[in-house]
Formats: structure tokens, C-alpha cells, sequence
């Protein structure tokens, strides 16, 4: 489904979030707050947008990761990267969210977006982010949650099951189904408090979320404790 909707990526994520995507996005990255020289991995992270927001950050002696299970995706990343005055200190990973091939506590931060919800066990994903953090990396997650007003909750659904297929079916052209799918998941995954609750679980500490466009999207964050293995 990724590969037949990689090319449309981008233009559907504007069109579908009214361009808002961009916003959270930078918040995101503000959470996080990659230093100067860190190594960041972007997971999930497909066409690169946190991992280019996030290259501005650690500056040229910053290593920025983007990982992604589905190539056509990273494809798309790459090309953004290198076009992008070339972009040293960037490359991209194509690699599983649940067995990363990725060095055990070598990463200072790690952000995901709009990802975890594709994985095919959570728990078994935050354990894997937690490993190759540093004692004291953030992770931070952007991710669809549930809105807080009931009355919005309802026109979410709506927009989401009812406008959101067909506008991006429109878009992309796409016959696989890949645009019923995304709100589908977006309902299957845990609400702000219960994930909250799958991160500590995985040994993060300092768990917080935040919740933006009235809990449309929510950014969980937690840390690595310091001393931690």
C-alpha cells in the first residue's frame, strides 16, 4: 500500500491535514530538541520531513538517520535529502520498527511520526526504540490520537472515514486501499493516556504528551533514564 502511495505522499498529507502536518511536525522536533553534533534517527520516517527538520538542528556534525521498512518510501526521502544541497551527514535506513539494525545505545534522540501505528506489536517497538537510545536520549512521537471534545471526536470520524478515503483516492490514485486503512488504524491506536502508559512501560521515564488541533494529533515524549543499559 506504501509503495503504490509514495509518490503522492507528501501532496495527500497536505491536502488531507489542510497543510496543518507542517506545524506539528516542527513541534515536534521542538519536543525532541536535537542538539548540535547528536545522532538522530527518524523512524517510520519515509519521506524524510522530520529528518530534514531535524538535520537543521544538529547542524553539519549531526548524523540524521531516516528509517523506513517500505524502500519506495525512503526512495522518495532520498531524493528530498540530495536535493537538499546534498545534505552530508543524512542517509536512510531501510529497516524493521520492531528489530532495528541499529547499535545498542547509540542514538541520542529519536522521533517518529504518523508511523507506530503500522507496526505490528507496539510493545515490542517501544522496547526496540528504548534500546538504542543513550541513557538520557528523548524519544518523542507524533502521532493521530482522540480528540478531547466528544462533539469534535464526531466530526473527526466522519472527515476521517467518510472524506478522507475519497480525497485520497482522488489524489494519489490509488487502488489498493491504502487511504481506508489509515483511519482505520488511526481508531485501532491506544488513546493518549494508554499509551502514555505503553512508554513507561517500555522504561522511559519523564512520560508526557501534548495535545494539538484539540487532540486530533498528540506528541508523546519520554527519556531514557541515565544509568540505564
Amino acid at each position: 500500500m506504501f509503495t503504490s502511495a509514495a509518490k503522492a505522499y507528501d501532496l495527500n498529507n497536505s491536502v488531507l491535514s489542510f497543510g496543518m502536518h507542517h506545524l506539528w511536525k516542527r513541534i515536534a522536533i521542538s519536543i525532541l530538541d536535537p542538539k548540535p553534533g547528536q545522532t538522530v534517527v527518524d523512524l517510520c520516517g519515509g519521506t524524510a520531513d522530520l529528518g530534514l527538520l531535524a538535520k537543521e538542528r544538529v547542524g553539519p556534525k549531526g548524523i540524521v538517520a531516516t528509517v523506513d521498512l517500505n524502500f519506495a518510501m525512503l526512495r522518495i526521502g532520498l531524493d528530498k535529502i540530495r536535493s537538499e544541497q546534498g545534505r552530508s551527514g543524512m542517509g536512510a535506513v531501510q529497516s524493521n520498527a520492531e528489530v532495528m539494525a541499529i547499535r545498542t545505545s547509540s542514538v541520542d534522540r529519536l522521533v517518529v511520526g504518523f508511523g507506530l501505528r503500522n507496526v505490528t506489536n507496539l510493545d515490542v517497538a517501544l522496547k526496540d526504540i528504548y534500546r538504542i537510545l543513550k541513557p538520557g536520549g528523548r524519544f518523542v512521537c507524533l502521532e493521530f490520537s482522540t480528540p478531547v471534545n466528544p462533539i469534535w471526536d464526531k466530526l473527526y470520524r466522519f472527515y476521517s472515514f467518510a472524506i478522507l478515503p475519497l480525497i485520497g483516492r482522488v489524489v494519489s490514485g490509488d487502488k489498493t486501499g491504502i487511504y481506508e486503512y489509515l483511519p482505520a488504524s488511526i481508531a485501532k491506536f491506544p488513546a493518549q493516556e494508554r499509551f502514555k502508559g505503553l512508554i513507561e512501560a517500555a522504561g522511559f521515564r519523564n512520560v508526557a504528551y501534548r495535545n494539538l488541533s484539540g487532540g486530533i494529533v498528540a506528541i508523546h515524549s519520554g527519556e531514557k533514564p541515565h544509568g540505564a543499559v
